[in-house]
């Protein structure tokens, strides 16, 4: 197995023994990464250490976060006026770099359609509080317990919002927005769960950010893809590791980066591109829900609570009949080797994520269980 950054990677197609895994997140990463970081991990390149242990300053270092990035604007096919980083501190610590960067003593207009959302009004609010600005919510869907998304027709949108902010996938509610709002201000939109899942067009946002650890890799890691004209607006009180100007006129390396987890980012995407890149991968992503949700459409046992044409298929939350069978359900299919089904605690039941490193097969193992079990217990 060839170890230069420069080669076409190959992965080994073995199957170990890996149990079904429905996380949502840290999440599952494709087997074939995790053969090959592992085949890689105490001799890189043939230096007699691992690539946590080198240089993140290193010319052969440099070479990994290079080819990272050209791989994931090819397979994202980002423009050449975004910057790409690749940061520390996961999606949640943008919901503080994001107004402490744009909002300028201005208006940003939020959309709330579930938790992490919410938690990034929360934390907007917190700098407006301080006066950098104002934080507009421009619709929320809690009262529909967040299984719906109002009507663009209700929203109080601002005039002149310096941003839109909206979260595409919420992982907890399993609700999914596919396509961006239309809006006049620059959107900026949290995908940590719904990233490399299927095509989008990123012209049309001003800025996409998401956590690695559902899609990309190992959690800490979080990329930022943001437009070069709404750089250099940050407030005197951004810290400078938060800054976005400053952190691409630095190529992420104003401090010490998360060298493990971007350089197994690039081995994910070295993956993708092997299963045919983003559009593939949507194709499969789209078959996984569809048989899921079918299951569960197809029974009076199982329901979805999420209107269908929010529904995520990336996280697929789902309750039984009879909810005293929550725990048995739970028990019994852990006992069959279904890994991490249980529910969101502000939601309940059961939820399974089929992000992209989760294989057909897993979700076939899955709905052929539920299938059983409604036999035994219906």
């Amino acid at each position: 197995m060839s170890t230069n950054p420069e080669s076409t990677p190959t992965f080994n197609t073995a199957t170990p023994n890996r149990l079904p895994n429905f996380s949502a997140g840290p999440a599952t990463i494709p087997t074939a990464v995790l053969s090959r970081a592992q085949a890689e991990l105490l001799d890189w390149q043939g230096r007699g250490m691992s690539v946590m242990e080198v240089s993140h300053r290193s010319k052969e270092y440099m070479e990994i976060t290079e080819k990272a990035e050209t791989k994931l604007r090819s397979l994202m096919d980002i423009p050449d006026n975004y910057k790409v980083l690749f940061l520390q501190g996961g999606a949640s610590l943008q919901f503080s770099a994001i107004p402490l960067n744009l909002l300028n003593g201005g208006r940003a207009d939020y959309l709330t359609t579930g938790t992490w959302s919410g938690k990034a009004v929360k934390e907007a609010q917190r700098y407006a509080n301080l006066g950098l600005g104002e934080i507009n919510l421009v619709a929320t869907g809690k009262d529909c317990n967040f299984t719906d998304v109002p009507a663009q027709s209700g929203w109080s949108l601002s005039d002149d919002a310096a941003y839109f902010h909206y979260c595409a996938n919420e992982t907890i509610h399993g609700l999914q927005i596919f396509e961006p709002p239309q809006v006049d201000a620059p959107i900026i939109a949290d995908m940590s769960s719904c990233i490399l899942s299927q095509p989008i067009d990123v012209s049309k946002f001003g800025m996409i950010y998401a956590g690695a650890q559902k899609n990309i890799g190992p959690a800490g890691l979080v990329i930022v893809i943001v437009r070069e004209d709404l750089l250099g607006q940050a407030s005197e009180w951004c810290p400078m590791l938060l800054n976005y100007e400053h952190q691409a006129d630095k190529e992420s390396m104003s401090n010490t980066p998360a060298t493990y987890s971007w350089y197994l980012a690039g081995l994910v995407f070295d993956w993708l591109e092997e299963q045919g890149g983003v559009a593939a991968m949507g194709k499969i992503n789209q078959q996984k829900a569809e048989l899921l949700y079918k299951t569960i459409d197809d029974s009076s046992f199982y329901s979805n609570p999420v209107a269908p044409q929010y529904r995520s298929i990336m996280n697929v939350p789902f309750t039984l009949a009879d909810s005293s069978l929550d725990k048995r359900f739970l028990e019994e299919s852990e006992a069959a080797g279904l890994m991490n089904l249980k529910g969101h605690r502000d939601v309940g039941g059961m939820r399974a994520s089929i992000y992209n490193a989760v294989p057909l097969d897993w979700v076939q193992q899955l709905v052929g269980f539920m299938t059983a079990f409604e036999k035994k217990y219906a």
